[in-house]
């Protein structure tokens, strides 16, 4: 028999298959606070609670994982966000009552502005502020990957400038310090912080400014792959 005989006669339901499915950790940067999206469940299992926007994968439409994570999340912020980052594969018996479940985790960022339009004209979708969380009850075990996303950040937080994804386009650096801060959990050194972004030279000057407090501070933009730069020594230090 041929290779293609033996995959002309290959039965894919011959033998059983876990359910297979995506859910994506979307952060913001809004209101100084960090926030993640979540997505009321209209369906059984669950039904009623909050969780993280995923899906299973269609075979018709998505050639691969990163499409499913793409097509559920235009489906519910009408962007493709500009950051996207597999986390991990969690696969088992109980996660899901339907049955033996897999999902590949993506963390995911956003500026609020680009989606805020698309999530505030629906019901089933909002912004939730991290520190929320632990008193609300998630689908499946969407808590516990929230916690891994957000740690997964914390730690990009401390030697790269990927948090700024969630920011608008155009910032200011004390926006950015901030968000540092908020995921890190201390205050950092200005003029540190300053001079380590300044000498990675990561960002381009807009040419614009913001008042800030009564002060104007000047607005900044990523290069171009500056996300995928890693610093020496982490920015706490």
């Amino acid at each position: 028999m041929s290779e293609q005989e033996f995959l002309d006669n290959y039965d894919q339901h011959a033998f059983d298959a876990p359910l297979i499915s995506v859910d994506s950790v979307l952060f913001t940067y809004h209101e100084a606070v960090l926030k993640v999206l979540l997505v009321l469940r209209s369906n059984h299992p669950d039904q009623g609670l909050w969780g993280l926007p995923g899906g299973f994968v269609n075979l018709q439409q998505d050639q691969t994982l990163e499409d499913t994570v793409r097509r559920n999340l235009k489906e519910k912020t009408d962007v493709v966000p500009p950051y996207i980052e597999q986390l991990k594969t969690i696969g088992n018996a109980s996660r899901d009552k339907r049955g033996w479940s897999v999902t590949v985790a993506y963390t995911a960022l956003i500026a609020h502005q680009d989606c805020e339009a698309r999530i505030s004209s629906v019901s089933d979708a909002k912004w939730v502020a991290v520190d929320a969380l632990p008193e609300m009850t998630l689908a499946f075990d969407h808590a516990q990957i929230v916690e891994q996303a957000l740690e997964r950040l914390r730690q990009k937080a401390l030697y790269s400038i990927v948090p700024a994804y969630a920011l608008p386009e155009k910032f200011t650096l004390p926006e950015l310090q901030h968000l540092h801060e908020v995921l890190i959990g201390k205050p950092l050194q200005k003029k540190s912080f300053r001079r380590r972004i300044e000498q990675a030279e990561l960002l381009i000057d807009a040419g614009e400014k913001r008042h800030e407090g009564g002060r104007p501070a000047s607005l900044y933009q990523m290069k171009a792959m500056s996300g995928e730069y890693t610093f020496v020594r982490n920015l706490e230090g």
